[in-house]
């Protein structure tokens, strides 16, 4: 999808961008193979000419901050499927508290492997692992886990930000994270169903003052599922999204959607 994104690109928005589409220039190759061809409304032909061909360089280069920065988070999803080997999910935990210091744990997935960074093992290597990254994705992370985090390490952030709770509203879809998985019939293991975010509290209060071990590994099961479970949820929203934005511009997709995902009844 973001190789056939105009709507970063200069004097150029999302209307103009569907005109694009209908007049049968699908992608940046199409463009600048013959930019002539193409109506870009207001927009300088030129400019447009030359923005996509440094988007093109700056992809192959994979510089994510440049999308990050020119695309705007309602449109970050559009950035998956290029970034999505260099992706990190993540969530945090707290205890209860407001400034960076409440973090007692980050859950990180990588789409193969879960690391789990806790308060009194490992939290200070957050900053290193999240550089080797080129997108994250959150639910509701713009709002909570990106801002304590920044407290907590300062702003280490440069990432593509897919947050899916606003990613999904779009959509139309509302409700936490737990509803949307039951929504789409995501399941978590046993250790972790029907824990809350002030169970999560709690679990850690145990383990901290009491030294109760069981009720570490529970938070860290839930964590795990949080961020599992993102990954897949990315899957969805971005399939989701794409007809979305097909749809709206009244053109047919070419990437088959066969198996687009319905909410489970």
């Amino acid at each position: 999808m973001l190789t056939r994104t105009f709507c970063h690109l200069p004097g150029l928005g999302a209307h103009t961008e569907a005109e694009l589409w209908r007049q049968g220039c699908g992608t940046w190759d199409d463009f600048l193979e013959a930019p002539q061809e193409w109506s870009c409304g207001t927009a300088d032909r030129g400019l447009v000419a030359e923005a996509l061909a440094d988007s093109r360089e700056r992809l192959a280069a994979g510089e994510h901050q440049h999308f990050a920065r020119l695309l705007g988070a309602r449109h970050h999803w559009r950035c998956w499927p290029e970034f999505k080997s260099s992706a990190l999910c993540l969530d945090i935990e707290t205890d209860g508290g407001r400034e960076g210091e409440a973090t007692t744990m980050i859950g990180l997935y990588d789409g193969a492997d879960f690391t789990c960074l806790t308060r009194d093992e490992g939290l200070g290597a957050f900053p290193d692992i999240l550089s080797r990254h080129s997108m994250i994705v959150t639910f509701f992370g713009a709002g909570f886990d990106v801002p304590m985090l920044k407290k907590l390490f300062g702003d280490v952030f440069d990432q593509i930000h897919l947050d899916l709770c606003h990613a999904f509203r779009a959509l139309g879809i509302r409700g936490g994270l737990k509803a949307i998985e039951k929504r789409f019939g995501l399941a978590r293991v046993d250790e972790a169903e029907g824990l809350t975010g002030l169970d999560a509290i709690h679990l850690w209060r145990r383990w901290e003052v009491g030294g109760d071990q069981s009720a570490k590994d529970r938070l860290i099961a839930y964590n795990r599922e949080d961020v599992v479970n993102l990954w897949t949820l990315a899957d969805l929203c971005y399939r989701m999204q794409r007809q979305d934005v097909m749809l709206k511009a009244r053109i047919e997709d070419p990437e088959s959607l066969d198996a687009e995902p319905s909410p489970a009844e």
